[in-house]
């Protein structure tokens, strides 16, 4: 497999994992609860709710997330949200992806995100950390506090980790390491994961931009049905 050079400060490359632009809203909306009419003949009756509040999924990463250099609608978080409206399923999808994000700035920023809590929490972030050969012990300490974070204000939260993976330029021990990061968090905390997010596009050249990081629209097609073949049995 074929990697391209490293891009600057862009996020996720075919990394592992994305926070606030996009696609979605983060709220749910709750209709009536029931209307009741009395009659002078018939006893009081109850009308049932046309539908109940739907329950939200927030995705919270990187460029990978946020759909760089795609329509918002093209990217993955929009793309699962399309299946789970084709399914009825009562989710709504929050894209809190943003670009260029580390681990570092979504541990600063992920007590404003959850300002409201959310049922499903996707955790994609640490490839901007790993193309930039930051410490692995940063990087683990960062999204271990995203998770605690997450745990203390939605404790009814299902927390999906993407696990991501990096080019050899770091050298193959720093690579391995990282890629194992992922996993080791996991079964820590008892998480769903994602083994990698990218699989089947990373070093695809044909499901990459030029800069060879981000998906092309085709790229976040594949991605999306790889995210879902592990939420759908959490929905």
């Amino acid at each position: 497999m074929k990697f391209s050079r490293l891009a600057g400060s862009v996020i996720g490359g075919w990394l592992l994992l994305s926070v606030v632009t996009g696609c979605g809203s983060s709220d749910s909306k709750t209709e009536s609860t029931a209307e009741t009419t009395t009659s002078s003949a018939k006893p009081t009756a109850t009308k049932p709710a046309d539908s109940a509040p739907k329950k939200t999924i927030l995705f919270y990463g990187n460029s990978l997330t946020a759909g760089y250099g795609v329509e918002p609608s093209q990217a993955f978080p929009a793309l699962i949200g399309k299946k789970i409206d084709s399914l009825g399923l009562g989710y709504s999808i929050v894209n809190a992806g943003l670009s260029g994000e580390t681990t570092a700035g979504g541990k600063s920023r992920i007590g404003w995100v959850l300002r409201k809590p959310v049922d499903v929490f996707v955790l994609e972030l640490g490839g901007n950390d790993g193309l930039r050969g930051l410490p692995l012990s940063a990087t683990r300490q960062n999204l271990q506090a995203i998770i605690d974070t997450v745990r203390a204000k939605s404790p009814q939260a299902q927390i999906v980790l993407a696990g991501m993976q990096i080019p050899p330029n770091m050298g193959t021990t720093y690579a391995n390491e990282f890629r194992e990061l992922y996993k080791q968090l996991a079964d820590k905390n008892k998480l769903v994961l994602i083994p990698f997010l990218l699989e089947g596009v990373g070093g695809v050249q044909k499901l990459n931009q030029p800069d060879g990081i981000h998906p092309t629209v085709a790229g976040h097609r594949i991605v999306a049905n790889t995210v879902w073949q592990v939420l759908q049995p959490i929905l």
